[in-house]
């Protein structure tokens, strides 16, 4: 996680801290005040292909997308510890957006570029077909059907 300010198109400069992911949810309701109280426009980067994104096909550039997340862009509005979840609208039609935190990339200031950015987070491996289908309690072959059967 990195405190840092935007001087030039992709220059940031900032400190970095370490803290524990936990503090995550913490640090963008305070982020997201502090912009509000500055009249200010909270933005957040979101890593799109993050499991569990809802976000509208085709907004994103390079696998992000920014998300005006003011009160005047947004509906309903919910931080929690492992989600944020709102309404917007994109090309005229609402939209649910749901983010999980581990997603959330950045919060920042549109007019000022100032913020918070985060480490990119690693995305969870799926399981390979095989071990899903062990798990289910399939043959040692492996290789059969799966079937039901009428018990009485």
């Amino acid at each position: 996680m990195g405190i840092w300010s935007k001087k030039e198109e992709g220059d940031v400069l900032g400190s970095h801290m370490v803290l524990p992911e936990s503090a995550k949810p913490h640090l963008l309701q305070a982020i997201y005040a502090w912009c509000l109280e500055q009249d200010l426009t909270p933005y957040l980067l979101v890593l799109v292909n993050y499991p569990g994104v809802a976000v509208p096909p085709g907004y994103d550039r390079d696998g992000r997308i920014v998300l005006d997340i003011s009160p005047s862009a947004t509906q309903g509005l919910q931080m929690a510890d492992s989600w944020i979840q709102f309404q917007a609208r994109f090309g005229g039609v609402a939209r649910r957006i749901d983010i999980p935190m581990a997603a959330v990339l950045a919060i920042y200031a549109a007019e000022t570029q100032e913020g918070m950015g985060f480490p990119e987070p690693t995305l969870p491996q799926e399981p390979e077909p095989d071990a899903a289908r062990d798990k289910g309690g399939s043959s040692a072959g492996g290789n059969e059907r799966p079937s039901l059967r009428v018990i009485k």
